[in-house]
């Protein structure tokens, strides 16, 4: 099993990683106030950012103000970044040219497909699963994104209801007046892919259930439940996300929680996942430092990109990804382990990066605590672990490198350490 703290993206893949020390900075306390020293230009960068959409850029459809003073500083008078950005959100129900063209809008500069990382792009990486016919759960344009990622070969949830509607029996609007004739003649369905949360759970939960139960055969029924199931892969585990509201809404990962809960119930069994992708998942971190490096290549600057800086507003999966990941650089750089990515995935190209910096902002899910009341009162239990099952809790994961107001003080802290103008 692994040690605390260490976690890689696929759960078979967990075993004999050994937990390394932190060494990212840690600054805690309340959120510092404007005002950073002015540097000196550096050509080319060294440096690069990873910054998280929902809670960093946005609160839903509104833009964050902060954001836009951070753009300003990022992008240059040709309308280019100045450094590497890649955009790393947990939100899955969105073309990614989709996304990139959201973001070019809002903020006024071109962002390009292959700067958006959506919780399910690591995906593409998973080629051994792409011919498998597979059962998609979600929303949005759900086969073209499960297409985008190699999965040729879906079935939605909505398409496995009309082949057989007396699988749905929730609604009672939607249930059949008469019975159908089984059907014998749909092919077997060879995976799970969940892709983010769909609008329907009940008649999601119910029909990933059956088909996971019938091996893949919704139609027909089992004596005993096969174990090990069909294979599963899954992005998105955030349990909750923050949008417009005052409080948080639930996230995939309240999703997948159900599912995990009712599957254990049921057949007395660990639901197992063949992947997990999006934050804190080691091997989207990977897949964005790739992007990094391809970014920088492409503009030209020579120079390596060495130490990455990841803004968020979510503990749980960017402050704890960040620091993982900045865990998994050192023991590569130890070790020599750093040409395998997470679940022995090849990286296509030698990293140079060096650290992976967590900076947590205060305008999304999280907020700073009263300083007088920062430690529990005495008898209080500590706050719950809202992070995904297969991820061992390590408290020290998810202390921030740093935490500023906004997304704009984040640019200006880290310009300043990088001796970079304002």
């Amino acid at each position: 099993m692994a040690s605390l703290g260490w976690i890689v993206a696929v759960r078979a893949a967990r075993g004999p990683w050994r937990r390394v020390a932190r060494t990212a900075a840690g600054l805690r306390g309340p959120c510092p106030g404007r005002g950073y020293a002015v540097g000196s230009a550096q050509s080319p960068p060294t440096f690069g950012f990873l910054l998280d959409i929902d809670g960093v850029l946005v609160r839903g459809h509104r833009v964050i103000p902060a954001a836009l003073e951070a753009f300003r500083r990022l992008v240059n008078s040709q309308g280019q970044v100045r450094v590497p950005v890649v955009f790393v959100t947990n939100a899955g129900n969105i073309l990614q040219h989709g996304k990139a063209q959201e973001l070019s809008s809002l903020f006024g500069f071109k962002v390009d497909p292959d700067q958006v990382i959506l919780s399910h792009s690591p995906l593409k990486l998973f080629s051994q699963f792409h011919g498998k016919r597979m059962l998609v759960s979600g929303q949005g344009p759900l086969v073209e994104n499960a297409r985008a990622l190699g999965f040729w070969n879906v079935v939605t949830v909505d398409e496995l209801r009309m082949a057989f509607p007396v699988l749905d029996m929730v609604d009672l609007e939607r249930r059949p007046k008469t019975t159908p004739l089984l059907r014998n003649d749909f092919p077997a369905i060879e995976g799970v892919l969940l892709l983010g949360e769909p609008v329907r759970w009940e008649t999601s939960l119910q029909l990933i259930m059956d088909v996971l139960l019938s091996n893949g055969n919704p139609g027909t029924g089992l004596a005993t439940a096969p174990y090990p199931h069909l294979p599963v892969l899954a992005s998105n585990m955030d349990l909750l996300w923050m949008a417009e509201a005052k409080m948080p809404r639930f996230g995939h990962g309240t999703f997948l929680l159900c599912l995990e809960t009712i599957y254990q119930k049921v057949t007395g069994q660990e639901l197992r996942y063949e992947g997990l992708t999006g934050k804190p998942s080691i091997l989207t971190y990977q897949y964005a430092e790739d992007l990094i490096g391809q970014q920088a290549e492409r503009r030209g600057w020579a120079a390596p990109i060495q130490k990455l800086y990841a803004v968020g507003d979510n503990p749980m999966s960017d402050v704890y990804g960040a620091n993982l990941f900045h865990q998994y650089l050192q023991m590569a750089k130890h070790e020599g382990t750093g040409e395998l990515g997470a679940c022995g995935l090849k990286k296509q190209r030698p990293s140079a990066t060096q650290s992976c910096a967590s900076i947590l902002v205060c305008t999304g899910v999280y907020h700073p605590k009263d300083p007088e009341t920062v430690e529990p009162a005495q008898g209080r239990e500590e706050p719950p672990f809202h992070g995904h099952r297969d991820f061992s809790f390590s408290p020290g994961l998810m202390e921030p490198s740093h935490i500023v107001n906004d997304v704009d003080e984040a640019v200006q802290l880290v310009f300043r350490k990088e001796g970079w103008a304002l």
